[in-house]
């Protein structure tokens, strides 16, 4: 019975690294979507004649969109599992993406958007993450963060394949070749989706899984919530208008999408990295040490001009703000019980994508109002301090409460 129990455990393990892979494509393939907004940004807003904020709220669109339906697929998600998620957010993706190469009017061009996100982004987010971080009873960080980095590498490389097919064929192509690509990629790999052996057994029990973290289920998700807002202002900033800052000072688009390319390239090794860390010094202390590196660098970006200083300043942020993304995953899935994971997880991811959707927003809002983008990178600097505020209050809470415990408990 032990070498059968021990058989199982191995074969469960194997397919947790299984689906670690799938989700690292699946969701690199929706990032790197909703990054590429800012590539198709200026030549459609050329084309169409719409303002820079106007054309870049369909990235607030998108981001709201996965907030909002991400919190339904994740209720889903707990109750049924996420063993169709895969198909239906590969097929959300690609017909939009096809979509978007006939549309002709911002209705259109937001409604796609939206479609986008709760079909496509939101089914292949938190969902899938709270199932690949309950294959693994022990560091789970490790696999979060490498599943999570799949989001960095698609936001590396799609960005800048986008660009190079609005070089060569016009927006327009760009949008159905990017169709055809997705299909081709995502539909055969979303069939291997499967719910943890965790998370079918948490579903089947009648009473709650016992936990261990000191402070409740749903204070943990509001400390969570609220920080991340903050935390992903700061950060969709850049990512959404890195490629125009650089354009606006004379660079070539080919060049600040190697930027952005570079800046995701060690975005990846951060996710990785910060599951690591959340693995070995705690999920809460390793969100608050990337959010600082995130808050510290983000603001220079306006600043910089030298080819060598933008590379270097784009693998800092990239590196540190993509270690913020698995540290939520890791935070959530350490400070949560199974029956709970994936509501957990949509509800932050929520927030954050309010965090993003505004960031997005405002970084185009400032550009228009100001002239240029230092007051909108300034802007997002403030809102990563407010951010390291709360997540301190956040373990001082945990400490307290700890504490607490201890001297009930002598």
């Amino acid at each position: 019975m032990g070498n059968t129990n021990q058989f199982l455990k191995l074969e469960s393990l194997n397919y947790g690294w299984g689906m670690v892979l799938v989700v690292f494509v699946l969701s690199g393939l929706a990032f790197g979507s909703m990054a590429s907004i800012s590539v198709f940004l200026k030549p459609i807003s050329a084309d169409f004649g719409w303002s820079r904020g106007a054309t870049s709220l369909a990235y607030t669109v998108a981001s709201l969109a996965s907030a909002l339906f991400g919190v339904i697929w994740g209720v889903v998600a707990d109750k049924y599992g996420t063993r169709w998620f895969g198909f239906a957010g590969a097929t959300a993706m690609s017909l939009c993406l096809y979509l978007l190469s006939t549309q002709t009017s911002l209705f259109q061009f937001y409604l796609l958007y939206f479609l986008f996100g709760a079909l496509g982004g939101a089914l292949l987010f938190s969902p899938l993450y709270a199932n690949v971080g309950f294959w693994f009873r022990e560091n789970p960080g490790l696999a979060l963060g490498i599943a999570a980095s799949g989001g960095a590498v698609g936001q590396a490389f799609i960005p800048h394949l986008s660009g190079y097919l609005i070089d060569s064929s016009g927006w327009q192509s760009a949008y159905l070749n990017l169709a055809l690509i997705y299909a081709i990629i995502a539909f055969p790999i979303a069939f291997l989706i499967k719910e943890s052996p965790w998370r079918e057994s948490a579903r089947d029990q009648i009473e709650p899984e016992p936990r261990s973290f000191p402070i409740s289920e749903k204070e943990v998700v509001i400390w969570i919530s609220v920080a991340v807002i903050f935390c992903c202002i700061c950060m969709s900033v850049p990512i959404m208008h890195l490629v125009p800052l650089l354009t606006d000072t004379s660079f070539s688009v080919e060049f600040a999408t190697k930027v952005l390319m570079v800046l995701m390239i060690f975005g990846a090794f951060g996710r990785i990295f910060g599951g690591i860390l959340g693995d070995y010094i705690g999920p809460l202390p390793g969100y608050i040490l990337m959010s600082l590196g995130q808050t510290i660098s983000v603001v220079w970006f306006p600043q910089v001009s030298s080819v060598t200083a933008i590379y270097l300043l784009a693998a800092f942020f990239g590196f540190t703000y993509s270690g913020v993304m698995s540290s939520i995953l890791v935070c959530t899935r350490v400070m949560v019980s199974a029956q709970f994971a994936a509501r957990a997880m949509s509800i932050t991811s929520f927030f954050g994508w309010i965090g993003m959707g505004l960031g997005g927003f405002l970084g185009g809002y400032f550009f228009d109002t100001e002239g240029n983008y230092i007051w909108a990178y300034t802007f997002a600097g403030i809102m990563g301090c407010i951010n390291l505020f709360i997540l301190s209050q956040f373990w001082f809470r945990i400490k307290r409460e700890e504490k607490s415990l201890l001297i009930q408990g002598n």
